[in-house]
């Protein structure tokens, strides 16, 4: 850290432990004198703060707290490598009495030249500016601290290990990195539905469950928030602000386009895809709402998704905030305004601030409240939320970075918890004749593939990211080196490319080796490449019409299978890839759906029985993209089976559903092998008949009836046997993972809301209706042990 930052910062956290007062025009409180106001006054109740602040506000300072700003507009970020501490003051003066109530700070910078660009933002509002109001920080926190902090598997991954503990420890670990360099507001988690695999943004989400996602996303949400900043009120109640999105629908599109409609009636609205909000989300201190419409209305002008539904319904009462240049999206994509003052209003009137990235319709805020055309109640009411998240945080009082940020960033203990979930993501899907896992006792194994000697991470990751990440490679050498195991390397082929000179040399590899792994798959960029427009298949705005490997990663795969050589398959991927013919000829296949930084090493650990594989997968795998979709909690009587199928030899055997394919998955949401076997019995009720409102509570022993010890996820499916409307075959409704030794065995419980087997009735309300349900035990298309039980009138 250079002196003049330790100066600038030691001066800082010296005042920290006292109140810093701004003089304001009434001329209360000035800065060592005065009477204190309300809102300045650390002991006061958050509400008492919001109801004195906000009166004292004028009408210009009210809509630049709507207003997302960017710290590029006084710090130059060009050069990732600069660390000159220096600041434009003119711009910083005009970003924060325009926009101020927000600060964008994604940029990848050198630590120190990032906290002086806070620490002299957040000084000049707590010292400078009239009030004295802090800026939200934001930046990304998808899966990891975007700004060089470590990077965490994608969520799609992150649910494959069921784990919810892990999770918000994991989550927590963002925020000790991100909270140390004074960033205070995070974008994530998604809560997105995988439910439309075309989608380039399917690795965002927490997969394509309902319940999974709720539970996932709170883990994640309470990770970021849970604790408090340093010297901050006792009324503090969070030290980083979530960002649940993107409310809601988003991540369903017609024909899987980004921003895309959404097409749907209320019942699945709030069956499908409001649920995991009002899990999660609650509590988070903002949401950020969608681009896309739904049922032909535009969410971010949505009065009745953004204020009958989350306001009302949900009773949420923090921060919404738009996406970036969504607003603007009105007029020129939605096409339901007719220019940027009826945009501003549609969505301001729905509670909602405005993110950058367009025109900045929110800045002819003041003159339409001026001039008659908006309601300043509007305006008032969305500053209380914003306000009362601020308030939440604590931020009034310290909203700077801390001196010790270091001792943060990467620790041994983040790296820990780090691989610890990179092993509980990766997921055996096959594994004939026990070809996994592979004994180190071999002569020599191959590792062929396009991707086995590349670090592919998730989109929200920023440039250079990929210098902290290890390849499969990596972890083959560190897992065998104190083996005789030979490793043969080859590519084989480039993932976007139909050229096949490199497959000699590959095949020449397997025929060298006892066992081949192909790792091939998805790729996708960091955010600069994804937005040059360089070559990709998953991330945002990349959308696809086939799920198929690109190029000539399946003939190599058939090449090396070819070579008779026992031959393991790894997606890495940020989706299902749809290749029936690997499910059915490979010898084993693992997917691992992009991971973090220490990936790599946790693959081999997976391929070579040093760890024993947990994950269940999140996310159904189609045989091709005409059988989507794939998702396992279809309605009834929507999934008719007939199916045909092409046999290897090219004969067509001729079915109806499909004529030539199946609409059956490879593999279905929850399944997941592991090196052991596992057990179930004792499945008992604790009452066959419920009353209204009342949970189901359940137990089940699991036994490891194999030789190695591992990790098992008990799941639960709830199927409503008669009901009004028509209900998914099942839902589930609970799930808990358990590691037991081999030969050991434990007892379950659970407890189960009525609420989770409950339905959108005939009159909009959410109801649990007297009748027969079916439970079951087992990953979504397995039954392991099963009971009915009835609720009553």
């Amino acid at each position: 850290m250079s002196q003049i930052l330790s100066l600038l910062l030691l001066g800082l956290f010296a005042t920290t432990s006292t109140q810093v007062y701004a003089q304001d025009s009434d001329g209360d409180a000035a800065r060592g004198g005065g009477s204190v106001p309300t809102y300045k006054n650390p002991k006061a109740s958050i509400e008492a703060r919001i109801a004195d602040l906000l009166p004292r506000m004028t009408l210009e300072e009210k809509v630049a707290q709507l207003i997302q700003g960017d710290m590029g507009g006084w710090m130059n970020f060009a050069d990732p490598l600069d660390n000159t501490l220096t600041h434009n003051q003119t711009g910083l003066e005009e970003m924060m009495r325009l926009k101020g109530g927000s600060i964008w700070a994604g940029y990848s910078s050198t630590f120190e030249k990032f906290v002086y660009g806070v620490t002299v933002g957040q000084k000049y509002l707590l010292e400078k500016s009239r009030l004295g109001i802090p800026a939200f920080i934001q930046s990304e926190g998808l899966h990891g601290f975007t700004n060089n902090g470590t990077i965490w598997p994608s969520p799609v991954a992150l649910a494959c290990s069921f784990n919810r503990d892990l999770l918000q420890a994991g989550a927590k670990t963002i925020s000790d990195e991100a909270e140390g360099v004074g960033v205070n507001h995070l974008f994530a988690p998604v809560l997105d539905l995988g439910r439309e695999l075309r989608f380039g943004r399917v690795e965002e989400g927490f997969g394509e469950d309902p319940y999974l996602t709720g539970e996932m996303g709170k883990a994640f949400v309470t990770g970021l928030q849970s604790g408090a900043r340093r010297n901050t009120s006792s009324t503090a109640k969070a030290r980083m602000a979530s960002t649940c999105k993107h409310f809601a629908a988003f991540g369903s599109p017609q024909g899987g386009l980004n921003l895309g409609q959404v097409s749907g009636g209320e019942r699945e609205l709030q069956t499908t895809y409001v649920r995991p909000f009002a899990k999660a989300c609650k509590d988070s201190l903002s949401i950020m709402t969608a681009y896309s419409s739904y049922d032909g209305i535009p969410a971010v002008s949505n009065k009745h998704l953004l204020t009958d539904i989350l306001r009302n319904q949900i009773g949420y009462n923090y921060w919404v905030t738009s996406d970036a240049g969504a607003v603007d999206l009105l007029h020129s994509f939605h096409q339901v305004s007719s220019g940027r003052e009826q945009d501003a209003k549609l969505a301001v009137e729905n509670y909602s601030g405005e993110m950058g990235g367009g025109t900045y319709t929110y800045l002819t805020l003041v003159d339409q409240v001026k001039n008659g055309k908006v309601d300043i109640k509007y305006i008032n009411k969305t500053v209380e939320y914003i306000l009362r998240a601020k308030f939440s945080l604590g931020l009034f009082e310290n909203p700077y970075p801390y001196a010790d940020y270091a001792k943060t960033i990467r620790s041994a203990s983040t790296k820990a918890k780090l691989l610890e979930m990179e092993r509980e993501t990766i997921v055996l899907l096959d594994n004939k004749s026990k070809t996994l896992p592979i004994s180190k006792s071999i002569r020599s194994v191959a590792l062929i593939g396009p991707s086995a000697n590349k670090v592919i991470f998730g989109d929200y990751t920023f440039h250079g990211a990929d210098k902290w990440g290890t390849t499969p490679l990596d972890g083959f050498k560190k897992v065998l080196a104190t083996t005789s195991v030979k490793i043969n390397y080859a590519k084989g082929c480039e993932l976007w490319s139909h050229e096949e000179t490199g497959f000699a040399e590959a095949v020449s590899a397997a025929q060298n080796s006892d066992v081949a792994v192909v790792v091939v798959g998805t790729w996708s960029r960091d955010q600069n490449e994804l937005w040059q427009g360089l070559n990709a298949t998953t991330g945002e705005h990349v959308d696809v019409a086939d799920l198929g490997l690109v190029g000539a990663q399946l003939p190599l795969v058939k090449a090396i299978k070819a070579t008779g050589k026992p031959t393991v398959v790894v997606f890495v991927s940020g989706k299902p890839v749809a290749e029936p013919w690997i499910a059915e000829h490979a010898d084993a296949v693992v997917s691992q759906f992009y991971p973090g930084e220490l990936g790599g090493i946790a693959l081999a650990e997976v391929l070579f029985g040093d760890v024993n594989p947990s994950g269940k997968t999140s996310l159904s795998w189609p045989r091709s993209v005409g059988t989507l979709p794939a998702f396992y909690n279809y309605l009834k009587g929507s999934r008719p089976l007939d199916p045909g199928y092409i046999a290897d030899d090219g004969s067509l055997h001729f079915g109806h559903q499909y004529v030539l394919d199946s609409p059956v998955p490879l593999w279905s949401f929850g399944h997941g092998l592991s090196y052991t076997t596992w057990s179930y019995s004792g499945l008992t009720l604790a009452k066959q008949n419920l009353g209204a409102g009342e949970p189901l509570k359940l137990s089940v022993t699991v036994k490891n009836t194999g030789t190695v010890a591992g990790k098992e996820v008990v799941q639960i499916y709830v199927t409503d046997v008669l009901s009004s409307v028509v209900v998914p075959v099942r839902n589930l409704v609970g799930f808990s993972k358990v590691e037991l030794a081999a030969g050991a065995s434990a007892k379950v419980d659970f407890t189960i809301p009525a609420t989770e087997f409950g339905l959108w009735s005939m009159e909009n309300k959410w109801v649990v209706e007297p009748g027969l349900f079916t439970v079951t035990v087992g990953p979504s298309d397995q039954v392991f042990a099963n009971s009915t039980f009835t609720v009553t009138s």
